[in-house]
Parts: C-alpha cells; sequence; structure tokens
C-alpha cells in the first residue's frame, strides 16, 4: 500500500515527524518499508505565466518568451529563452529564477544566441519529478502566478510504502490507516464527511442476487448526463500518481481514488451497455458463470468462464468478473453520458485464488479476498457519486440495494487474567477498556471480562488472542518490559546405570569412526533387503522415488555413504550413525533407536611399522565389544539379508537378540562395485546405553595360581559353550577362565580341534593349596566332558 503522506494527515495529523511516524506504524505491526521523497530537492522556483512568445531571430527550435514571475523577481516579467515544443502564450508553467538550486545545477543569467536569458522554464524531468512527458510542465490554469512551486504542488512530501501482512485488509485505504495511527499515537481522527446525495428519481435499473452466500451486498445508482472528458482536479491526479495510479478520465479517476481512500472496490458501467435500459428498467444479476460462458476483460484477457465464477451480468451476457475486474465492452468510454455505479461486499472466499489461477492480480481483487467493510459499502458508493457529480455533473437515482447473507461478527471474549498472564505485564481494566476505544471496538465489561464486538472491517478478529494482540501493540511492544526469564537450575540425577549417546560417539570416535548423518527416508530397493521380513512404511508425499520409504535400518545409509567415499578414493572409511528406525507394529507404528556402524579399507594408517592388511571380522568385533564394555556379549552364528553368510553372527545380550555384525553380502558388495568388503554391525540403542553397576571387592593379599586345561572336541562345538559350562560350576575360587589357543593338524582327530584355556584360582583368605586347586580343576575338567563331550588332551 503506497500513499501520500499528506493525503493521510488531512485525515489524521499527529506531532510526529515523518521518520517517527514511519516508527511508529511499523512497531505497531504496520511496517514501513519505504519512505520517498516526492521530488528531488530544489529551490527558487515560482509558478509563471507566459506573456508572449517569438521565434529566436538566431535559431529555429529557440523561442524568446516574455514571463509573468509575479513579484518574486522584483519587476513585471523576465526575458526566457526555451527551447520547448509545447511553449504558447497564456500557459502556467514553472520557471526557475536566476539563482534558483535544481538537481545538478545552480542556475545563472545567461546569453542564448546573442539573447539575454533571465530564468528557465522547466519540465518534469529537469525538477526531478516522475513524469516521461516531453516539454514543460503546464499547470492549471488557476495556479496563482508567483507562488512558491513546492508549495502549490504539494512537493515537501514523502511516499510512504506499507508492507501490510494479509491479514490486515482494513489498512488497504487511506481511512483505514487514519484509524491505526490516531489509536497509536493517541490523536484525534478526523470525522468522514458525509456524502449523502439525494436520488432525483427511482432506479431505472434493479440489481437481483443470485448467489447470496458468494455476494451478501449489492449497492449501485445510475448517474446521468454525466462529462466524462470533465477536468479532474490537480489534487486528485496527484494523489492517485503518488499511489502508483495514472489518470485515465474523471469516472475511472474517481473509482480509483474513492478505493484507495476507503479501500472498498467500485465499478462503472456503461448504462447504454446494460440490456434493457433503453426501453425500461433493466436488471443487474449477480450469478455464477453458467457454461459455454465467456469475457473480454479490461486487460485484453479473453477468458472462458468457469462455474465457480462469481459474475456481474445483465439480463443476457456477462458484464464482469466480479470482484476482480470489469468486461471491456462495458465499462465506461469515450461517449459515455450515463453510467450504473457499482459497490458490492463479495465473499473473500469467493475471490481468493482466482487471480494466482488466471495469472494477473487486480487492485480490486487484492481487496476483495481479503475482506473489505461491508458496512460501509452503500457510504462508499454516496461517497462516489459526489465525487463524480461535483467533478462531472450530471444527475444521480436512488440506490438500489440487494442484500444476501451479511456476515455475522459474533462477540470475543477477552479475559483480563488471561492477556496479563500472555502478556506477562499488569494492565487494569481502564487502560484495556482505554485501548479498545481508540481502535473503535464495541464491547461491555462483566467480572474482569471485556465481551468485545468486532467491527465490520476486522475480519482477522476471531478468538481472544487476537485481542490480546492488539491490546499489546497498542500498548506498544516496547513498553513490555523484556524481563529475563527465571527459572531453577537444579541439576538433574543422572542414574548410573545408564550412559549418554555423547559416551558411546565418545568410544567410536576413540577407534576413529566419524558419524554420519543420513535421511530416514531411503530407496525402496534397500529396504527389500536389509529390512527383511518387515514391509517398509512408506511416505504419502516424498521427495522423490528413491526416497519414498523410511528405513528399518541404519545400515543401507551406511553403505552409500561408503560407496560415496571409495568414490572418491579413499582408503581408509571408518562410519557410525545413530537414529531412529521406522516399522510397522500390530497396531502403530514403532520407532526403535539403533547405532550402526561399518569399516572398510586398511585395518592401520599407512606407516612403517606395521604390516599393511585389510579391516577382518575381528577388528570390527573388538570395536563392538568396547561398546559394551564391561558387560561383554555373546556372539553365535546367523544369516542376515545384507550380510555375507558365512561370516555373520547375531550378538546376543541379556539372553536376547541384540543386533548384528559381519561382513558385506558378496551380491550387494558385486552390486555397488566396490571393490574391497566392509564390516558392519547394528545394535540396539537402548541396550547400549543400560550399564552394569560396579561392585567393590575385597583387594587380594595372596597370590594367584594358573593351570591350563587343554581339551579336545567336534569342531562344530564352540568356545562360548565350554566357557559357559565351566564358569556355570560357580567355583568361588576361580579368577579368570580365558581360551588361549586353538590347535588343528597332527595328532588332533579329523573332525576335532584342540582348545587350551588359562585358569586363574585365588582366595582373597589364604593361599590355596595344591589339593584345593586339584578339587576345582576336576569338576573344570568333568563339566566339560559331561555337558560338551571334550576329551581330556594329555
Amino acid at each position: 500500500m503506497k500513499f501520500s503522506e499528506k493525503w493521510l494527515r488531512t485525515f489524521v495529523d499527529p506531532p510526529l515527524p515523518t521518520h517517527r511516524l514511519a516508527h511508529a506504524l511499523t512497531m505497531a505491526g504496520l511496517e514501513v518499508e519505504a519512505l520517498e521523497p516526492v521530488a528531488a530537492d530544489f529551490e527558487g522556483v515560482v509558478v509563471a505565466q507566459v506573456l508572449s512568445s517569438e521565434k529566436h531571430p538566431d535559431a529555429d527550435h529557440l523561442n524568446i518568451c516574455q514571463v509573468d514571475v509575479g513579484a518574486s523577481a522584483g519587476r513585471e516579467s523576465l526575458q526566457i529563452v526555451c527551447g520547448a515544443g509545447n511553449v504558447r502564450s497564456g500557459m502556467k508553467v514553472p520557471c526557475a529564477l536566476v539563482g534558483a538550486r535544481l538537481p545538478g545545477m545552480v542556475l545563472a543569467r545567461a546569453t542564448i544566441r546573442g539573447i539575454d536569458s533571465q530564468g528557465m522554464l522547466c519540465s518534469a524531468g529537469e525538477l526531478g519529478l516522475e513524469d516521461t512527458g516531453a516539454g514543460l510542465l503546464q499547470l492549471a490554469d488557476d495556479a496563482p502566478v508567483g507562488a512558491d512551486f513546492r508549495g502549490y504542488h504539494e512537493l515537501d512530501d514523502t511516499l510512504v510504502t506499507l508492507k501490510l501482512t494479509p491479514n490486515r485488509a482494513d489498512c488497504l485505504g487511506l481511512r483505514g490507516i487514519a484509524r491505526e495511527v490516531a489509536a497509536i499515537t493517541s490523536t484525534v481522527l478526523n470525522p468522514f464527511e458525509d456524502a449523502s446525495v439525494e436520488g432525483t428519481m427511482d432506479g431505472s435499473v434493479g440489481v437481483r442476487i443470485e448467489a447470496p452466500e458468494a455476494c451478501p451486498l449489492y449497492c449501485g445508482r445510475v448517474i446521468r448526463d454525466v462529462t466524462l472528458a470533465a477536468t479532474v482536479p490537480p489534487w486528485m491526479i496527484r494523489r492517485l500518481e503518488r499511489s502508483g495510479i495514472r489518470s485515465i478520465n474523471a469516472v475511472v479517476d474517481v473509482t480509483n481514488y474513492v478505493m484507495l481512500e476507503t479501500g472498498q472496490p467500485l465499478h462503472a458501467f456503461d448504462l447504454g451497455r446494460i440490456a434493457g435500459t433503453g426501453s425500461g428498467q433493466g436488471m443487474i444479476r449477480v450469478r455464477f458463470a453458467a457454461p459455454g460462458e465467456a469475457l473480454h476483460l479490461l486487460n485484453g484477457v479473453h477468458l472462458a468462464l468457469q462455474p465457480d465464477m462469481l459474475v456481474i451480468s445483465d439480463e443476457g451476457a456477462p458484464l464482469a468478473l466480479a470482484g476482480i475486474m470489469g468486461g471491456r465492452d462495458s465499462g465506461v468510454q469515450t461517449g459515455t453520458t450515463a453510467l450504473f455505479l457499482e459497490s458490492a461486499f463479495f465473499a473473500p472466499d469467493v475471490i481468493a485464488g482466482k487471480s494466482f489461477r488466471l495469472g494477473f492480480n487486480s487492485d480490486s481483487a487484492h481487496r476483495f479476498e481479503r475482506g473489505v467493510d461491508f458496512a460501509a459499502t452503500r457510504a462508499v458508493l454516496e461517497r462516489a457519486t459526489r465525487l463524480i457529480l461535483d467533478i462531472c455533473g450530471g444527475r444521480a437515482e436512488a440506490v438500489v440495494e440487494a442484500r444476501g447473507r451479511i456476515p455475522s461478527r459474533p462477540p470475543i471474549d477477552l479475559r483480563l487474567s488471561r492477556l496479563r498472564r500472555v502478556l506477562g505485564i499488569e494492565l487494569d481494566e481502564a487502560a484495556v477498556a482505554g485501548i479498545l476505544r481508540r481502535l473503535g471496538f464495541e464491547f461491555s465489561t462483566t467480572s474482569g471480562v471485556l465481551r468485545v464486538i468486532p467491527p465490520s472491517y476486522r475480519f482477522d478478529l476471531a478468538v481472544e488472542e487476537d485481542l490480546i494482540e492488539e491490546v499489546a501493540r497498542i500498548h506498544g511492544y516496547h513498553h513490555i518490559p523484556a524481563d529475563t526469564p527465571r527459572a531453577g537450575l537444579g541439576m538433574l540425577p543422572v542414574p548410573e546405570s545408564r550412559r549418554a549417546p555423547s559416551r558411546l560417539r565418545q568410544i567410536l570416535v576413540e577407534r576413529e569412526y566419524q558419524e554420519v548423518i543420513n535421511y530416514a527416508f531411503v530407496d525402496p530397493a534397500w529396504e527389500h533387503s536389509p529390512a527383511g521380513e518387515c514391509a517398509p512404511v512408506a511416505l504419502k508425499n516424498p521427495l522423490s522415488e528413491q526416497m519414498s520409504v523410511m528405513r528399518s535400518s541404519l545400515l543401507g545409509g551406511l553403505v552409500a555413504n561408503l560407496q560415496f567415499n571409495l568414490n572418491r578414493r579413499q582408503t581408509r572409511v571408518r562410519l557410525f550413525e545413530i537414529g531412529s528406525c521406522f516399522e510397522r507394529g500390530a497396531e502403530e507404528y514403532l520407532q526403535p533407536e539403533r547405532l550402526a556402524g561399518l569399516a572398510c579399507g586398511d585395518a592401520l594408517a599407512e606407516q612403517w611399522g606395521a604390516p599393511a592388511r585389510k579391516i577382518d571380522f575381528y577388528d570390527v568385533k573388538a570395536d563392538v565389544e568396547a561398546l559394551f564394555w564391561p558387560m561383554l556379549p555373546d556372539f553365535e552364528p546367523a544369516s542376515h539379508p545384507l550380510l555375507h553368510p558365512g561370516k555373520s553372527a547375531r550378538i546376543i545380550h541379556g539372553g536376547k537378540s541384540v543386533g548384528h555384525l559381519g561382513s558385506l553380502h558378496p551380491r550387494w558388495q558385486g552390486l555397488l562395485g566396490l571393490a574391497d568388503s566392509a564390516v558392519l554391525f547394528e545394535l540396539d540403542l537402548e541396550v547400549l546405553l543400560e550399564r552394569a553397576l560396579p561392585h567393590a571387592g575385597e583387594i587380594p593379599r595372596f597370590p594367584s595360581i594358573r593351570r591350563d586345561i587343554a581339551v579336545v572336541v567336534p569342531e562344530n562345538v564352540t568356545v562360548r559353550t565350554l566357557l559357559d559350562s565351566m564358569r556355570a560350576q560357580q567355583q568361588s575360587m576361580v579368577a579368570e577362565i580365558s581360551v588361549f589357543d586353538i590347535y588343528r593338524g597332527k595328532g588332533v582327530e579329523d573332525g576335532k580341534k584342540s582348545l587350551a584355556f588359562r585358569v586363574l584360582l585365588q582366595d582373597t583368605q589364604k593361599t590355596l593349596t595344591d589339593a584345593e586347586v586339584d578339587i576345582v580343576m576336576e569338576r573344570l575338567v568333568r563339566a566339560l566332558e559331561n555337558q560338551c563331550g571334550a576329551m581330556l588332551r594329555h
């Protein structure tokens, strides 16, 4: 919304300079986007009249003018040489006197082709005005000769541009902005002029609303014997131009002017083009378009009307696209002497979105789709009628009005207690009531509750929070203290039995892993394999086909990261990720948190101190055990869709499966074109966060005793089985049991293997004897023989 500051101050004139007024508007929610001077800074220019104009004797394109500049120059007339093609006797123009300061120059007395020139007749461009016309700037015939041109042309003015939010449609007119300024600055608002016009006869055009919900109110009147070519007052043209609207003709200028003044769009139809007005009473119909209808709009677009488009028509064809644009063949034009002036309220929902669909916008649609003041519809029509009669002459008929379903404005309860709690300041009832009165709201008060009836021009007020915002912005956001929040900062309990995810990250970073963060939505191709039997969770509105399902595993994203790094010649890749996975449950979606890792390439960074080798299963197994330390998990052979069938294991902790570990499946390695295999693991995060509490024990003061056991067992018997059998004997003297050798070969039958275990025995109270140690060792050997089929190897 762009307007002249001087125009605004005709409605309300607060004692604030321009920049402070702009700041007050911005702080109240009406952001001032730009402040621009109407004209460049100049001085020494007066209104002058050309008394005579004669051709220069030595130049065909120059004229010698005698110019009356009033008493400003201290003489009756000045001689000025002028090269403008439109100079003529009797015209009034701006004249720069000798010594005048113009944009980019200071005017001095000059001799042009031997003729003395005592000033300069000015064009709009020479004065820095926005005008593309050639030649001198011609002024009105009643312009006072000798008057300062800046004051006469109101050039000491500022153009204000508001960046309005869509909810503030009431400020798309000068009256609405003036109401806001009056409320913000506590300044008296000048009452709007009563412009009622008595009709000389009953209306010769009727109105029928066939879509009452789309058009709750329609007013119109016939005005006859108008002079379309009448001269539009300069003050009106200036205000229009300074709001970005060019002058067209007297009637159109009035409708545009009233729209800028009130925010209510108007439209004028050529009465002679409304069917039935020639022989009797014509009829205006407000209806939705019928199939097959078309309309040629004022902007030249030939529009095929759709059934959801509201039109203004006569008994025959459509005349205008309601609330958006008039028809080319029904508008006022050269030769129009009688018109039908329309002022209506169209439901915002009917107009909204149509401009976007049609590919063009209009000032009318911009206002109607946000909501105009339906209570002022008739008053605006009267205002426009008065201006047309004053400028164009003519006689007006009675107003014709048709009503549909006028929007209701239900009251809103504003609780003072709620207001104080939301704003955090103490405002008494009198202060809040004063603010509402300044805004022009009607209300009643009962027991700390103000029941407010929103004005007809405020469509954005619907709930209590809207009223709280109104009170806050008028009270002034700068008057609301910015207190620092106060809250207790007591330390949260940190149970010793749990670890933070940051600790797991630290463990992996110390083991040379780098964390990655991948999208939670992935390519469906990945989910057919790593997800196993779990159907992936599909997205209803995916970003792309390659990101159309939610991941059920973190491994797919890590493999994609690996491929990215290997393509860029990275020889040693260690990655991990902590994140959510998504699965379908019986009745709801599940979202387990997991930790996954991947290692590929060289086991050690390139160096001279150790031979180069590739990462293997056991390197990564050690990394997994570091995450569980000190409660080490068990590993048992198991298959996984993404892992190598013979190089994968299920991770067991607390008697249940908590994850997988293994090398990448050869099929996936081939599909991705990976030169090296990778070792991957994925674990339930919740299990890793659990931590066993340490237990204090007595420090042993007596030496430990070591005994070794070597047994031969079938190949399918695991080390874990043997260890569990020995530990199940619960011998208190046994401090540690661990395997230190595996042998296959000479002396051991095919299909069997030899395992050697180290057993440390210790008693905290005494030194153990050989007899006591022999008893414990005999029980361990017996357990291996009876439970695992082991045979002691001598």
